[in-house]
């Protein structure tokens, strides 16, 4: 039997859009995904897979006005502890723990400056499966004013060590980084949120193929500390990264 991913490990990223048949169609044709249903109680929502290997999922936003964004989740060995923690460390939990039918328990959460993060107790479905091939998940990274007060608030919640450089501070888990948590004075009329990054062979050619696609480019690529980078948008107004890896 396979076991939940550690503690602390970003395990999931889920989108929600107003347009799922136009996000679908355009990150199957970006990433090379393919979809299977999720758990009815999540509504209008699915998998989507790699060579069968599942990704991420998509859903449907039923709140008025809330924006389009991909949501990072972590995994978590008992969720309503965790949330009970996120409370206690000033965050809080907006959705949840609730029960995904057989798939996993659940929260979605804010941190005490406001970015929004999930937490996952995995059970029948522990998370992503594929590694860090062309359109999976490659990194995680919180974009915060206070970067001492996130580290902080993610080290107690996760019961993960951060490590911290000049650079960039790190959520560590067994030694190695997970996600990283970066400061950022200007957020450019921005909340602080938690950016996540796919994978590409050539974040140029992507790039490219975005605005094909009814996308758009708000950041060309460039390289930075995690590789050859560009920050990209979906049709509906979703934002996300990708990150250049090594053939």
């Amino acid at each position: 039997m396979e076991l939940r991913l550690a503690q602390g490990t970003p395990c999931w990223v889920s989108l929600l859009t107003d347009d799922l048949p136009g996000a679908r169609a355009f990150y199957g044709a970006l990433l090379g995904w393919t979809y299977t249903p999720g758990p009815g109680q999540l509504g209008d929502y699915v998998r989507a897979e790699l060579d069968g290997a599942p990704v991420a999922g998509l859903g449907v936003s039923t709140a008025t006005g809330f924006p389009v964004q991909w949501t990072t989740y972590f995994a978590v060995d008992d969720a309503d502890r965790t949330a009970q923690l996120v409370r206690e460390c000033g965050g809080t939990v907006a959705v949840g723990p609730l029960q995904a039918e057989r798939a996993g328990r659940m929260a979605i959460a804010s941190d005490v400056s406001g970015a929004v993060f999930g937490l996952w107790q995995g059970e029948e479905h522990l998370g992503r499966e594929a590694g860090h091939e062309p359109g999976a998940p490659a990194w995680a990274e919180l974009l915060t004013p206070d970067a001492p007060g996130a580290a902080a608030f993610y080290s107690t919640v996760l019961d993960r060590p951060v490590r911290s450089t000049p650079e960039e501070s790190a959520l560590l888990v067994h030694g190695q980084p997970v996600a990283g948590i970066r400061h950022r004075a200007e957020l450019r009329g921005h909340p602080p949120r938690w950016r996540t990054h796919f994978a590409v062979r050539d974040a140029a050619l992507t790039a490219r193929r975005t605005v094909e696609l009814g996308g758009r480019v708000l950041v060309e690529p460039q390289d930075t500390v995690r590789g050859r980078a560009a920050r990209l948008a979906d049709p509906q107004g979703g934002h996300f990264s990708v990150l250049e890896v090594l053939p």
